[in-house]
Formats: C-alpha cells, sequence, structure tokens
C-alpha cells in the first residue's frame, strides 16, 4: 500500500510539473515554481519580460531574475514580447510551502511592543530600508551563484512563524547563522553596499547590498560595518563582522534576501554547508 500510494504521488508530482505552460525555445528559466524561490531567465537580447505587473529589467544579454514571494498565490503570470513580436502571457502554478512555528522566550519587552516613544524612529529606519530594497540597478551580481555569508549552526530558518515572549508576531524573513561574536561576514555576491547603518532599532548593525536588477541582501545584528555605502564589493569580499545588536538573544547573523520588496529564503541560494569536523 506505501509502495502504491508513493506511485500515486509520483504521477500526480508529473502531471503537476507538465500542466506548467512552455516558454517560447529562447527563452529558458531557472529555479522552482515555489513560495519564496528565486528565479534567473535568459532570453535573447532586445526581449521584455514582466512579472505580474512588473516589467523587469532585462540585461544587454538577455538576463533577468524575479522572486516569489513567501506568502505567493497560487497562479503567477510571466509576460514574454521577443524582439519583433507580441506579448504572450504564460500563467504558471506556484507550489505551496509549509513553514515552522519557533518560540523565542527572554527579549526585552521594548523590542516585542515598541514604546510610543520609537515609533517615529523605527518608522524613519523601515523607510531607509525600503528605499535600499527599491533600487533596480544594472549590477550583475544577481546572475552568480550565492556563496555563504558566514557558516555555523542554523538557528533560525526562513518563513518560520516567530511566537515573541508568546505574542505571535511576522514571519522569520530571514536565515540565522550562530556564529561568535566578531565572526566575518562576507558579501555572498558581487554588488554595492547600499545601506551601511550602525544602530537601527530592531536590527542594530545592518549592511544591505544591492545586486543588481531589485535583488539584494541583508546582514543584521552586526558588530561592526567594513564595507561603506556606494563601495563596489566582490563576492567572498569582507564586509562587517557578526554581533548580536539590536533585537537579538544571542551572537548570531541574521542573512535576509529580497527581490524589491519579495521576501526570499537565502538558503535555497547556496549549497549546503559542510559538515563540521569532528
Amino acid at each position: 500500500m506505501r509502495g502504491l500510494r508513493a506511485a500515486l504521488l509520483g504521477l500526480l508530482f508529473t502531471a503537476a510539473a507538465a500542466a506548467q505552460p512552455s516558454l517560447p525555445e529562447p527563452v529558458q528559466l531557472r529555479g522552482d515554481w515555489q513560495q519564496s524561490a528565486l528565479l534567473l531567465g535568459q532570453a535573447p537580447a532586445g526581449t521584455q519580460v514582466w512579472f505580474e505587473s512588473r516589467k523587469l529589467r532585462v540585461s544587454p544579454s538577455g538576463a533577468f531574475v524575479f522572486g516569489l514571494d513567501r506568502d505567493a498565490p497560487a497562479q503567477a503570470l510571466l509576460r514574454v514580447q521577443l524582439p519583433g513580436q507580441a506579448a504572450q502571457d504564460y500563467r504558471f502554478d506556484v507550489e505551496r510551502r509549509e513553514y515552522d512555528i519557533q518560540r523565542i522566550e527572554g527579549l526585552p519587552p521594548k523590542f516585542v511592543s515598541p514604546p510610543p516613544e520609537v515609533q517615529a524612529r523605527i518608522k524613519a529606519e523601515q523607510q531607509k530600508l525600503g528605499a535600499a530594497r527599491a533600487r533596480d540597478s544594472e549590477i550583475d551580481g544577481f546572475a552568480q551563484s550565492f556563496a555563504w555569508p558566514a557558516t555555523g549552526r542554523i538557528s533560525g530558518v526562513f518563513g518560520s512563524q516567530r511566537i515573541l515572549n508568546g505574542t505571535p508576531k511576522q514571519p522569520h524573513y530571514g536565515l540565522d547563522v550562530a556564529v561568535p561574536i566578531g565572526t566575518e561576514v562576507r558579501a555572498p555576491a558581487d554588488g554595492v553596499i547600499a545601506l551601511a547603518e550602525t544602530d537601527l532599532y530592531f536590527t542594530g548593525g545592518t549592511l544591505v547590498i544591492d545586486h543588481g536588477h531589485g535583488l539584494n541582501s541583508i546582514m543584521v545584528h552586526l558588530s561592526r560595518l567594513i564595507a561603506q555605502p556606494g563601495q563596489r564589493v566582490k563576492q567572498g569580499e569582507l564586509v562587517a563582522l557578526s554581533g548580536m545588536t539590536g533585537r537579538a538573544t544571542g551572537p548570531h547573523l541574521h542573512w535576509g534576501v529580497y527581490w524589491f520588496n519579495t521576501r526570499l529564503d537565502p538558503q535555497r541560494l547556496v549549497p549546503a554547508q559542510a559538515p563540521a569536523a569532528p
């Protein structure tokens, strides 16, 4: 019976995959149509591409990128217009993900329910972060295979519903790597420093790297910033040191990846970490 059930599930998966539309042959996509996934595209030069209502930046070589949010709906629309042809619409089914529930205790109350006197500060900081994420530059770091900014035990996964001091809060939009204070943090891909702040209310030392075409990384709770705003950085370049600044109960690196304001799972962009030495 178990074997029959597995076979039926396999057939259902195959049928679902087969039901996805076929893009015109010159257009290639790499990635999964699943919540929180990043998709990379390649098309002939001069192709125009839209994802939902957003027209995508397409590089001179035909490269483009877009992402599916943590809570992306069940279908997504991709519009493609090859040079000299009419635009065509393609609707893709988006696979739903299940997320963990994570309970964190021992946070100072001011970080769970911020008092009125810090609300203006929080709003101003959110606007700064929003402006950094809104960049749509021609940088091509997005097309690289990403690398871990730091390695260590994973102490918090992307998408988990967080309950802080018993109070349900927004999901966790990043990956937490438990590392000692002062651990080197390196650029996961080429880019430009879009924001460098030493003391944001929730995130403390905060760095945003623009990887191009709307894709960006954010590293937070840092103890020291090394890269400066506007600086170009290469993959693997030292940009900061980890810490436990802002809303943190222990030393770790929080790494988030966004396509504009679309929340993506960083762990899907990097290879599995090598097992720790015995």
